[in-house]
């Protein structure tokens, strides 16, 4: 009798023991399934990207995606030199090439997403007239500082460099440039009041958390070189990557971006 009921016991055991593999096998499968996807993207995607990135989440629950802002300058530098990113948006599509020409992309992997525009923005409560004064209001007495993106790794800082010696007024406003790591950090100085004006991506000028708090002069595209913007998927990217670019370059993708202020390349 004590062997049937030691043996019963056992029989619960081994039971207990099967549900809990089970439950780990089960729960492994759940992670080995969710992969993480990093993504290096350009500053003036920023707001593009935090409403574009929750819809690609709840399209593929099974991708963890994570995006890290910066100029493309510095993550050009970054992935040469081993950084573990998937895929890198770029605001100067030259970064994205030399990295195929290193080895470290495909050359199918490359794709263009849109083009960029600058804009002169001051704050809302301003008494600087972008519309009036357009870019001789950077000259103005009362402008003692100017943000831009460095233009040594900032395709948007050298865009703005571009722009003021071809209309003239760059040998008047050197002297008051205040240069930010990114286009961001640029429109962050002025959104702060350690510059009185900026020049800045469109799309930021155009993100929700600006558009109410800002007025602008869009600088003619002929006045600085086209800010052609384009992004790779590095080797040894998980699929995930092809998933997130069919996405960003998709119909409903592409709109989202013209919403803030990228066009295509014509």
């Amino acid at each position: 009798m004590g062997l049937v009921i030691l043996t019963a016991a056992r029989m619960k055991v081994s039971r207990r023991i099967a549900l809990l593999a089970a439950l780990a096998v089960g729960c492994g499968s759940a992670w080995a399934a969710e992969v993480k996807l990093t993504v290096a993207a350009a500053a003036d995607l920023r707001f593009a990207l935090d409403e574009l990135a929750p819809r690609f989440r709840a399209a593929h629950p099974g991708v963890n995606l994570a995006i890290t802002y910066g100029s493309s300058g510095s993550f050009f530098a970054q992935i040469q030199n081993g950084a573990p990113f998937d895929v890198f948006l770029s605001a100067d599509v030259d970064y994205p090439r030399r990295l195929i020409a290193a080895g470290l992309a495909g050359k199918d992997s490359l794709f263009i997403y849109g083009v960029g525009r600058i804009v002169v923005w001051v704050p809302a409560d301003s008494g600087l007239d972008p519309a009036a004064q357009g870019i001789h209001l950077l000259e103005a007495s009362s402008v003692r500082h100017v943000a831009i993106a460095n233009p040594q790794h900032a395709p948007y800082g050298r865009a703005a460099e571009a722009a003021m010696r071809s209309l003239g007024v760059y040998d008047s406003v050197a002297q008051k440039l205040v240069l930010g790591e990114n286009i961001a950090q640029a429109f962050e100085f002025v959104q702060a009041g350690a510059a009185e004006v900026g020049i800045v991506a469109l799309s930021l000028a155009l993100a929700p958390a600006a558009r109410e708090h800002g007025r602008y002069w869009e600088v003619p595209a002929d006045a600085y070189p086209k800010i052609e913007q384009g992004g790779i998927i590095l080797a040894r990217a998980p699929a995930a990557a092809a998933q997130f670019r069919a996405f960003l370059t998709s119909a409903d993708g592409l709109r989202l971006l013209k919403q803030y202020g990228f066009s295509m390349p014509q």
